[in-house]
C-alpha cells in the first residue's frame, strides 16, 4: 500500500529480448544490451516496502522506447508512414521504435512494416503510459500530489565532450528540464540524498530530462518529475553489460537511498502550503 506521494519507474531496465527480434535485427543480444539501463531494476527492490510503488518496462528500449512520444516515428526505418515533423531524436534513429543502438549501429538491415511498429506502441508502450497516467493521478488525489523519479543509467563516457566535467565528472545527472518538472525544493532533497551519500551530482547537463519529464512533470497541477541517470560504471562493466565487482556495495548504498527518496513524498510540498496561504 502506498504511503507516500512517490513513484519509482525504470523505463529502460527490460531485459527480455524475444527471439523474434533477436532474428529480426542485424546485432547480436550484447549490442542490442548497449541501450539498455542494465539492473536499474534492481536498486528499486525495496521501494515498495518504503511506501512508493514500482513501474518497469516489459520490453527493452531498443524493441520500445517508453521515454519517447508515440508519435515519434521514423520514416526511415517504419514503411509506410506519412510525411511528419522530425525532431533532431528521430533523425538520429532514437525514435520510439528506435532504429540504432548505442555507437549509432543500425538495429535492422532495412525498414520494418508499418503495423510492426503499431504492434510494439498497442501492446506495450500505451499500457505503460496508462498505467504510469494512472499512478500519478491516484498519488495525487491521494496525497496532494506525485512525484516521479525516473530511473535511468548512463554510460561512463556520456560527459567526456562536456567541458563543464573536464575535471569531476558526475556520478549521478538530475534533470527536471530547468525546473520545468520539478518544484526547486524537491529537486534539491534529491540532490542532497545523492551528495550525502558520496556522489557527485550535476543537474540538467548533460541530460534535462525526455519525454516522461515533460509529460507527468507539471509542478502547477501537482505533479513533479525527476529523470534520475546513474554512472553505469559505479556497477556495470559496460564492455559485457554484467555486474562489476562494485555492484554489491553500489546496490547497498542505493537501498539506503531509496527509502530516502521515498520519504520526501511524506514531507510537507511547501508549493502547496504557498498556495493554500
Amino acid at each position: 500500500m502506498a504511503t507516500s506521494a512517490v513513484v519509482f519507474a525504470s523505463p529502460h531496465s527490460g531485459r527480455n529480448y524475444a527471439s523474434a527480434f533477436l532474428t529480426a535485427s542485424v546485432l547480436d543480444e550484447l549490442a542490442l544490451r548497449s541501450s539498455e539501463d542494465a539492473y536499474v531494476d534492481l536498486f528499486l527492490q525495496n521501494a515498495p516496502d518504503s511506501g512508493a510503488p514500482v513501474l518497469l518496462g516489459a520490453v527493452p528500449r531498443a524493441y520500445v522506447d517508453y521515454n519517447r512520444a508515440a508519435t515519434e516515428l521514423d520514416p526511415a526505418l517504419i514503411a509506410d508512414l506519412p510525411k511528419s515533423t522530425l525532431n533532431p531524436r528521430i533523425m538520429s534513429g532514437l525514435g520510439v521504435i528506435p532504429r540504432v543502438v548505442a555507437g549509432a549501429r543500425a538495429i535492422y538491415a532495412g525498414k520494418i512494416p508499418r503495423a510492426e511498429a503499431e504492434f510494439r506502441l498497442n501492446r506495450f508502450w500505451h499500457p505503460y503510459h496508462a498505467r504510469l497516467t494512472a499512478l500519478m493521478d491516484e498519488h495525487r488525489r491521494r496525497f496532494g500530489r506525485a512525484i516521479l523519479f525516473d530511473m535511468h543509467s548512463m554510460p561512463r563516457d556520456a560527459t567526456n565532450h562536456d567541458r563543464r566535467f573536464a575535471a569531476k565528472r558526475p556520478d549521478i545527472v538530475l534533470g527536471d528540464r530547468f525546473g520545468a518538472a520539478c518544484a526547486s525544493d524537491i529537486s534539491d532533497q534529491v540532490a542532497a540524498i545523492f551528495t550525502s551519500a558520496g556522489f557527485r551530482v550535476a543537474r540538467n547537463a548533460p541530460f534535462a530530462g525526455a519525454y516522461i519529464a515533460q509529460r507527468y512533470g507539471t509542478p502547477s497541477t501537482g505533479q513533479h518529475v525527476v529523470q534520475i541517470e546513474i554512472d553505469r560504471s559505479l556497477y556495470l562493466d559496460e564492455a559485457t553489460v554484467t555486474p562489476s565487482r562494485d555492484f554489491d556495495e553500489f546496490a547497498r548504498i542505493m537501498g539506503q537511498i531509496i527509502p530516502k527518496l521515498s520519504e520526501i513524498g511524506r514531507s510537507k510540498d511547501v508549493s502547496i502550503a504557498l498556495a493554500a496561504e
